[in-house]
């Protein structure tokens, strides 16, 4: 890691396990959807999916689980399962608001970069009332290379109006850091249960909470 301080032009938030604590429920769907084919979900498993697009996330679980079902079916029966729990046992991370707020305050314009699909994103953010707080949401559906691949995080800069470097990236993933650091974005990573700080030593810093002060001192920098 480094503590080079960038200048704050824009902001891009990656959304589950960042803005909504969505990766605890992935896992206990995970859990529950092989444990029903008499396997057990792992955290390598886990590890191996969290932050990558579907088109890449079922394969790996096929793959881990060593089960012979196609992937689209598995991720059907996983969307069904998290679908019907996704609205009441989900929500948002410690120090959203705080950090929305003084965005806000210091207008500085922010967007959702997500590996999940939009119209997921915009029901999560629906239902919470955050849609207003983003200049616009980005899914993963709508390009043509997921994270680690860059592209998400290029043309989040593009449509902010802003080059990488004056970016500020929020993040969760291993695969998320990799995309905004080959982006040319400043990257801030918060770890948690389901991606813990090793994993994203590859991040400019690694923080506490969405309000941490080190993040909140980056914005007025």
């Amino acid at each position: 890691m480094t503590t080079l301080t960038p200048s704050v032009r824009a902001v891009a938030f990656d959304m589950d396990g960042l803005i909504f604590d969505t990766e605890a429920l992935f896992f206990r769907v995970a859990s529950e959807l092989l444990a029903a084919r008499g396997k057990t979900f792992t955290h390598e498993m886990m590890a191996a999916m969290i932050g990558r697009p579907e088109s890449e996330a079922g394969p790996a679980l096929i793959a881990k689980a060593g089960l012979t079902e196609s992937p689209e079916a598995l991720l059907a029966e996983a969307r069904q399962r998290f679908d019907a729990l996704v609205d009441s046992a989900i929500h948002p991370m410690p120090g959203l608001f705080t950090l929305l707020d003084r965005l806000q305050h210091l207008g500085i314009p922010r967007a959702v970069a997500t590996s999940t699909r939009r119209a997921y994103a915009l029901r999560l953010l629906g239902n919470h009332r955050l849609i207003e707080h983003f200049a616009f949401v980005l899914g993963g559906d709508e390009v043509s290379r997921g994270k680690p691949d860059p592209e998400i995080y290029q043309t989040a800069a593009a449509r902010l109006g802003v080059d990488p470097p004056s970016m500020l990236v929020l993040e969760d993933s291993p695969a998320g850091v990799s995309a905004a650091r080959a982006a040319g974005a400043f990257v801030v990573a918060i770890p948690h249960d389901h991606s813990p700080a090793p994993g994203l030593a590859h991040a400019h810093l690694l923080a506490d909470r969405l309000d941490d002060p080190r993040v909140l001192a980056l914005l007025d920098a």
